[in-house]
């Protein structure tokens, strides 16, 4: 059994086209995965309040924002290889 329906995984920066799509079609029982630029919505303070949320630690660190995690739980990369196994489907942005 899957522990969420759609793993949802954003490398783009807050103000990218792709980045509002991604947040728009968040649904409850859905996680979303922040990877390279993507931790940059960290720092943007626009953090879905559905779904549960993820943050690659190193391009967490690599970007500075460290200290915004806010509600996020920071993974590292064998975690996102768990958490993929873990979705039902698996959609990269």
């Amino acid at each position: 059994m899957s522990s969420f329906d759609t793993l949802h995984i954003l490398n783009k920066s807050p103000e990218h086209p792709r980045a509002a799509q991604c947040l728009d079609l968040l649904s409850e029982g859905d996680a979303l995965l922040l990877t390279e630029n993507g931790v940059l919505l960290l720092s943007a303070g626009s953090l879905p309040a559905i779904g549960k949320v993820f943050a690659l630690s190193p391009d967490v660190s690599a970007r500075g924002v460290g200290n915004m995690v806010g509600n996020a739980t920071l993974v590292g990369f064998g975690d996102m290889v768990s958490l993929s196994l873990q979705a039902r489907r698996v959609i990269s942005w």
